[in-house]
């Protein structure tokens, strides 16, 4: 969860941006968050004045993991040794594992550690960096894997390594990796480097390439018994043209922008044939739709 602080006067208004404007939203009735994050929304809004990190705006990504809150704070000015004593108080009684803080854009420094927050994927245990990203549910997530994992060729099918592209902290790449090997290949260094420590030099080999800039090639790609991919908002329009030209047999897209995936999945047409494509309504009341999409080599 995304939070937007603001300061109002003496009080911390912490809640989500109006669409198409700078207004906050109070989130109190909303019906699909997890309650424990609206809980921890207006404990934010009660502990954050007064602490001096918040001249204008900021904000704050929560991430809710088996060990507790993953709390990464973005404002305008510094926390002075006070700031960080109260905020270390705060998370321990909130319930916060981690406390991380960063200057607008700025790489986060942790600010108290109480505890390393954990997430589990396909039974691995992965710490994700501060403000990883993470799918919207647990349940969101598992009808992702089970999608994916339903469009992968049969096991006798795979004799090569399995891609998964845009691999972030290894949700796909762990259950990917209970059929068999796995390049999970990402381009943000902080979760990668969460990835590879989790994977401990099994069946996931992580590499870091920034794949808009850097795509994997075609010839890298023609011997693989699947390339997974789950890129961001915008699509991967410069990798689809090398997995076209690569012959893999099978391609599976996770999207959450069916414009983009539209785009994307036509690069491939005369090639390949939509096998299967699973709609996932895990943003629900909202217009934004995830879908995982099959595509198979046409014979």
């Amino acid at each position: 969860m995304d939070l937007a602080l603001a300061r109002s006067g003496k009080r911390v208004v912490a809640g989500l941006h109006r669409r198409g404007g700078q207004e906050i939203i109070n989130i109190a009735p909303c019906q699909v968050l997890d309650p424990r994050l609206v809980t921890l929304a207006g404990e934010l809004e009660d502990a954050l004045p007064g602490l001096g990190l918040l001249r204008r705006e900021g904000s704050a990504l929560v991430n809710l993991t088996d060990s507790g809150f993953d709390l990464l704070l973005r404002t305008d000015a510094e926390p002075d040794a006070r700031a960080r004593s109260a905020l270390a108080g705060f998370a321990a009684r909130a319930g916060v594992a981690r406390i991380s803080w960063a200057q607008g854009k700025g790489a986060p420094e942790t600010l108290c550690l109480l505890r390393p927050p954990v997430v589990r994927f396909s039974g691995v245990a992965v710490e994700p960096p501060p403000g990883a990203f993470l799918q919207a549910s647990e349940a969101g997530q598992a009808a992702i894997i089970a999608a994916v994992l339903a469009g992968v060729p049969a096991k006798r099918q795979l004799k090569a390594r399995m891609f998964d592209l845009y691999a972030g902290c290894g949700a796909i790449s762990f259950a990917l990796a209970e059929l068999g090997p796995v390049q999970a290949v990402e381009g943000d260094a902080a979760s990668l480097a969460s990835l590879r420590k989790a994977a401990g030099g099994g069946r996931v080999v992580a590499e870091q390439r920034d794949l808009a800039r850097r795509p994997m090639m075609a010839a890298e790609l023609k011997n693989a018994s699947v390339v997974v991919l789950d890129p961001p908002h915008a699509g991967a329009a410069e990798q689809m043209a090398q997995i076209a030209a690569s012959g893999v047999p099978a391609v599976i897209y996770v999207s959450c922008h069916p414009a983009s995936l539209a785009r994307d999945v036509a690069m491939l047409a005369g090639r390949y044939d939509v096998a299967a494509a699973t709609p996932i309504d895990q943003f629900l009341w909202s217009a934004r739709l995830e879908s995982v999409v099959v595509l198979r080599q046409r014979k």
